[in-house]
Order: C-alpha cells, then structure tokens, then sequence
C-alpha cells in the first residue's frame, strides 16, 4: 500500500495526515511511560505485576468499556478505552520482558489476520452476503488453527454462562446447525420449560431439576441470539430495573416509618406497581 493511499484510509477514520504523527507520537508516548513504570526508577507496583496478577484489572477495563457504551456517555468512553488500551500495552511490555513476544509482533499479527480473514475486502472474493462471510470466516480460522480438533475450540472456558452459551450456539449458526427462524428457538423454550416443570414434580429430582433449568436457559439464549440481542447486556438491565423498583418500595415505606419486614405482601406489591408507573414517567 502506497503512503497516499494509507493516508486516505486514515482520513476515513477521521485522522488526517496533519493528526498522524501526532497519532504515532501518542502511542509512542504512551509504551515510554509503561517502560518507565517497569523501569528500575519506576514504579514499585508496577514492577511487581505479572500477566496473571494484572488479569483481573484487564476484565474490569473491558466491563467498564462497556458500561459507558450502555450509558451512552463518550466522554467516559473515551477515558475507558485508554485505560484498557494501557492494559494491552502493559501485558505485551510484560511478554516482552520475558521474551515472548514484543508490542511490535501484537501489530502485526493482529493486521495480518485481518487482511487474510477479510478476502472478500482485500482479496479476490466477491460477497456482501454476512453468512457467506461468517462461513468463510470460520473456514480460514480452522486453516490456522490445525491444533483444535473442533470448531467449539478456543471458546474460554471463563466466560459468563450467557456469553459462552452465546458463543457456542453463533459458532454452530455459521455453518448451518440452527433453526431456520427464530420461531423454532420459542418451541424449544416451551418445550424445555415444559420439561422442567415435570422435573420439578418428581421427588428428589434436583439433578433433573438443574439440567432442565440449563437447557432453559441455553434455549432462551437463542431466542436472544436469533433478535440479536446480547443476553448478559439484557439480562442486566432486568436487574437494574428491578433494583430501581425494590428500591423505590424500600423508599416509600421508609417514609412511613416502616420496613420490609413490617409490611404485607400486599402492600409491596401495591408500591412494586406504582414504581412501574413512575419508571413508565421516567422513560
């Protein structure tokens, strides 16, 4: 690629050839000070971290990325994604340092697979069509990855129970293990609910109980999928509205000198629909 042409692509981005050194000398700014942090005159907590102490600091990053997306708030975006931008400097500092991998290999490997794994915008494939390109996606990958016996290798074992539900079913969509439309998922859902509503009847079923609410869950997992919606993301927004409800109930009955404990089922329910109306107000 000519230098003109990368520099039309950065122009598409919003960065202009006036903003590109500037773009280059903040990122190199930016791997100075963590080499500095891991200096011998820096920063003794830095200094002590490892790739697995910093682990958890690279979830909260990423979680608090995608808290200011659901806010909506970009000025707080914006602050995130440098904070987890850092992390990812930090841990290829932090390979670097034992001679695994340098910040350099990241780039590059990151721009290849992009190039190699996008033939139908950098190579001779020809195709608009999102499965054809999903299909070819997984198709590419399982090339590269010759190690992995199956295609739901590589899924993190650590991931949320929604999100690699989640994974799992959108791996096996993509080469055509799915219901043909979204309808085939709500019979599924009714049908497994029908399930665990038998394993509920039978005594001493809590194994039965437990393996029919999974498959429940795993079912309504793909309702989601199928509407496009992310299940973790809509299942915490049930949680708030629901604590923004309980807590208007706890307000309102502070007010009149009482607890949850002192008031009746029907009383809480009275206020549980009235916090209804006020957030239908609110929205």
């Amino acid at each position: 690629m000519t230098d003109h042409k990368f520099l039309l692509k950065f122009d598409a981005i919003g960065i202009g050839k006036s903003l590109l050194s500037g773009l280059m000398e903040e990122f190199k700014k930016l791997v100075d000070i963590i080499c500095t942090l891991r200096g011998p005159d820096g920063c003794q907590w830095d200094k002590e971290q490892t790739l697995d102490t910093i682990k958890p600091y690279l979830l909260e990053e990423t979680y608090e990325v995608l808290e200011s997306i659901t806010n909506q708030d970009f000025k707080e975006l914006k602050e995130e994604l440098g904070d987890l931008l850092c992390q990812v400097v930090f841990m290829a500092n932090l390979a670097h340092e034992d001679q695994h991998f340098n910040l350099s290999d990241v780039l590059k490997g990151i721009s290849e697979k992009l190039i190699r794994r996008h033939p139908h915008v950098f190579g001779d494939l020809k195709t608009k069509d999102t499965k054809v390109i999903l299909k070819n996606w997984e198709r590419i990958k399982s090339k590269e990855k010759v190690d992995r016996e199956s295609l739901l290798d590589g899924i993190p074992k650590t991931l949320p129970g929604l999100a690699k539900a989640y994974k799992v079913q959108d791996k096996a969509s993509r080469v055509g293990f799915d219901w043909n439309n979204v309808s085939g998922a709500i019979d599924k859902v009714e049908e497994e609910l029908g399930e665990l509503k038998e394993a509920i009847q039978q005594v001493k079923a809590n194994k039965a109980v437990e393996e029919e609410l999974g498959d429940l869950l795993f079912s309504v997992v793909n309702i989601a999928r199928f509407l496009f919606v992310e299940p973790e993301f809509a299942l915490n927004k049930a949680t708030d509205k629901f604590s923004s409800r309980f807590r208007y109930m706890e307000k309102h009955l502070k007010t009149k000198g009482l607890s949850l404990e002192e008031s009746s089922l029907e009383e809480m329910n009275r206020l549980w629909d009235d916090s209804k109306k006020v957030q239908s107000i609110d929205v």
